[in-house]
């Protein structure tokens, strides 16, 4: 069965490649998220977005288009983007409906209010990846989409003043440790003055198990960390992001 709610779902044996490439194209179920979910998720503010930002784990959503058409300065990285955007979209063309009865099943555990039905969310995913797909290619040869992924990152220090990961990072905790999260938020940091992550459930629902252990280590590293609620509720529950500060 293939892993739920995140912008780029995987089968559950096959989650830890999402940030080891190499991988197959077969691996992967995309699903994006809209430029204005984004900015609901992450509390973004027009100040968040006139900064520099790195997208961790976009996948195919529309944020990294959105900021773009705004004039804004904005890289995203994800493994899927080895791959052209035809082999993407026939990926997307292949899964879409599968992702979509996955949803059906599964409707208790979401909350239907800014999106009002299963059919309503197909529209908003179907329409976030084509605004993807569209900006792609182009933004791959403007340098904003690199094929890469944590625990290591392919920039500088302080690269970016914003590092933003969306449907990973807590959401995987059955399949990624740990010692993965602190040593993927530590990369993170390196290269942002600032992370948010979301959300901070894992795919049941409940609080990430890592979360306490990440917050201690954060703190044992020098890192100032925060949870906050934000105005975005899809899973339920999943209404609080962290907040990291590198001094």
């Amino acid at each position: 069965m293939a892993a739920f709610s995140g912008d780029l779902f995987l089968r559950r044996s096959q989650l830890p490649l999402l940030f080891i490439m190499p991988f197959t194209l077969s691996d992967i179920v995309p699903w994006g998220r809209s430029f204005e979910e984004y900015r609901a998720m992450f509390a973004l503010t027009e100040a968040d977005l006139g900064r520099s930002v790195l997208g961790c784990g976009d996948g195919p959503a529309a944020f990294n288009a959105g900021v773009s058409r705004r004039g804004g300065r904005v890289v995203s990285v994800d493994p899927i983007y080895q791959f052209s955007a035809g082999e993407i979209r026939t990926r997307i063309e292949a899964t879409f409906e599968t992702v979509l009865e996955q949803t059906r099943r599964n409707a208790a555990t979401f909350v239907w209010d800014r999106i009002g039905s299963v059919e309503e969310l197909g529209r908003v995913r179907q329409a976030a990846m084509d605004e993807f797909l569209a900006d792609y290619e182009a933004g791959r040869l403007q340098g904003r989409y690199f094929a890469a992924g944590l625990p290591a990152l392919p920039f500088v220090d302080c690269q970016f003043d914003l590092a933003l990961c969306s449907h990973l990072l807590f959401l995987y905790s059955e399949q990624l440790s740990l010692s993965f999260h602190v040593l993927a938020l530590r990369e993170l940091c390196r290269v942002a003055a600032e992370v948010r992550v979301f959300p901070l459930l894992a795919l049941d629902g409940r609080p990430s198990r890592h979360l306490e252990g990440v917050l201690a280590a954060l703190g044992n590293s020098g890192l100032t960390a925060a949870i906050e609620p934000v105005d975005y509720e899809f899973q339920k529950g999943g209404n609080r992001m962290l907040r990291i500060n590198n001094p």
